[in-house]
């Protein structure tokens, strides 16, 4: 059994339960045990985040997750304005930084603001790797974590609701463009503080979430959504 499996990632779940999940859905199909299953992703999502994942089963496929990793990404974004998260996002413990209410026209200028070619810096708690451990493992750690700024293209935000302090807008990104720091500039630019509420991925290259298949318990009915090459070759 080989191919891509798209799967749209429940809240609270990791990226790895995910992989999890499936590997031994796979494997007891095939009659292995799931140490001998191959299945890959091609770009993690937080816990608290949902939408999509690009799964990849079988060898002829996970061997080519760097390719796919490189795609671009489309995520549907709610910022709350007022306050800073010391995560970026709800997990973290919040401060509150004003109570002014933007104008619609001063959010809309902002979000044109981050687009286009730009120089980012990665949040702490992210999974970049620092001397060799990960970011978030050292933040965790109460140790300082300094992460350089690096290019990333952002082409498009665009505004879909406001209801103060709720921002929600759609923010179409190259690879390795962080949402949750595009939040925080955000809200540093607006004066007022800003996290990350809630982040769901809807597209990753041509794949959408619309063919992304949801895990339910005891679904047996989930590896029949597996994509062989034809639809790789057609995205």
């Amino acid at each position: 059994m080989q191919g891509i499996l798209l799967v749209d990632k429940p809240k609270g779940w990791t990226s790895f339960d995910v992989v999890n999940y499936v590997r031994k859905q796979v494997a007891t199909a095939e009659g292995k045990k799931p140490k001998n299953v191959k299945v890959g992703h091609t770009g993690t999502l937080d816990p608290l985040a949902t939408g999509l994942l690009v799964l990849l089963v079988g060898k002829a496929y996970t061997r080519r997750a760097g390719e796919l990793s490189k795609l671009d990404k489309t995520y549907e974004v709610v910022m709350k304005l007022g306050e800073t998260s010391s995560t970026g996002d709800e997990e973290g413990s919040k401060t509150a930084i004003s109570d002014e209410q933007p104008t619609r026209g001063s959010i809309e200028a902002a979000l044109q603001q981050f687009t286009g070619e730009l120089m980012q810096t990665p949040p702490a708690f992210s999974a970049m790797k620092i001397g060799g451990q990960r970011a978030y493992k050292l933040a965790r750690e109460g140790k300082t974590v300094e992460l350089e700024a690096r290019p990333v293209r952002i082409y498009s935000n665009t505004l879909t609701s406001y209801d103060y302090p709720y921002v929600r807008f759609t923010s179409e990104v190259g690879s390795g463009t962080y949402i949750r720091s595009l939040v925080e500039d955000l809200g540093e630019t607006l004066g007022t503080g800003a996290y990350m509420s809630d982040l769901r991925r809807t597209r990753i290259g041509n794949f959408s979430i619309e063919s992304a298949a949801r895990i339910v318990d005891a679904d047996d009915t989930l590896l029949g959504h597996i994509s062989t090459d034809r639809a790789l070759n057609d995205r």
